[in-house]
């Protein structure tokens, strides 16, 4: 039996030089949270989380000024670029001309009637269109007859349709509820019904913890259904909390290999070591590691050697002293003091 996730392969699409879809890897999407206009801010923004692993940034652009921001936010950012759009086409196509790399566009505020200018625009252009629908923003007509789960799938297919009379087909999909139950369901639902790359989110997830463990259950079970070609984990918080949590998702998952995981055991009455806190220490020594590295960190020997064996390294320790692991191999015995300088050595 494999132990690894097997991916449906969708539409391959390119957002910038980032492959979407098709044999790309599952990229990490966060957005900024500062004015798109303010633009020392938002390029500072961009470059911490992109530093952390970020693979697309989205910005919002509700003013004629962000949309032309994007101009010189593009001249030093180093991942692609995204243009939240609500309610009005001129600042997408705005976006556009001003260099965005795609946009996103949500049918439940943006009206039919204009969207045809966009689509040519992105098609002259080559630029991506995320067709992002949220439960929140449901038309109403829709929501009525059809209910959340089957209305978000149905009015993706709606503006599906629209694009591909106009002969566009760079297309990227979402259909988000803050409903964890609604969102999987809809996403299996829209995947069986066409091949574009889907980003995968939770919207509205909540603070830093609740989050964290929403986004954690959707995008995950998703994920392992082999659904998702880009995801963004919703929080309200700093948009690199978003970035660790995306990335941390995906490596649990296989999906990508990127830094330091650490493994540790849930304390427990055999703990005679500060567990957390050298658990802590370890893993903020590491935090700028890009290198793919498994860690073990053990509160006891019971199960320390058997962690440690699926990890690269691996500390096991007890009352006074520790052994230190290399693939799953006793390398040396240290005093508990000293265990932290010697495992980096």
């Amino acid at each position: 039996m494999n132990n690894h996730v097997g991916r449906k392969k969708t539409k391959l699409i390119k957002l910038g030089t980032l492959g979407i879809g098709g044999d790309s890897p599952v990229s990490v999407q966060t957005m900024t949270n500062t004015k798109t206009e303010d633009t020392d801010s938002t390029i500072a923004q961009i470059n911490a989380v992109a530093s952390m692993g970020c693979d697309i940034i989205r910005v919002t652009v509700a003013t004629c000024e962000a949309a032309k921001a994007i101009k010189m936010i593009k001249e030093t950012a180093t991942i692609p670029i995204v243009a939240d759009i609500h309610f009005t086409s001129e600042f997408a196509i705005a976006s556009i001309e001003n260099g965005a790399d795609g946009i996103r566009i949500n049918p439940g505020n943006f009206p039919v009637k204009d969207l045809n200018n966009v689509i040519d625009a992105a098609k002259y252009n080559s630029k991506i269109i995320r067709i992002g629908v949220n439960a929140g923003s449901l038309n109403i007509n829709i929501r009525k007859r059809y209910g959340n789960i089957d209305g978000l799938v149905i009015s993706a297919l709606n503006y599906i349709k629209i694009m591909e009379a106009r002969n566009f087909h760079n297309i990227k999909i979402s259909v988000k509820s803050s409903s964890i139950i609604e969102t999987v369901l809809a996403y299996r639902g829209i995947s069986e019904k066409m091949n574009y790359p889907l980003h995968l989110g939770v919207t509205e997830a909540g603070t830093l913890i609740t989050g964290v463990i929403k986004s954690s259950i959707g995008i995950g079970s998703l994920l392992l259904d082999g659904i998702g070609d880009t995801i963004r984990v919703s929080l309200t918080a700093d948009p690199i909390e978003e970035v660790k949590a995306g990335l941390t998702i995906l490596k649990s998952l296989g999906l990508r290999q990127f830094g330091a995981e650490i493994i540790s055991c849930p304390t427990c009455g055999r703990t005679d070591l500060d567990i957390e806190g050298l658990t802590k220490t370890i893993e903020k020594m590491l935090r700028d590691v890009k290198t793919p590295v498994k860690v073990a960190v053990m509160g006891c020997i019971v199960n320390g050697p058997g962690e440690a064996r699926q990890a690269d390294y691996g500390i096991a320790g007890e009352k006074g002293m520790g052994v230190i692991f290399k693939k799953g191999k006793i390398i040396k015995k240290v005093d508990e003091a000293n265990i932290i300088n010697v495992f980096f050595e």
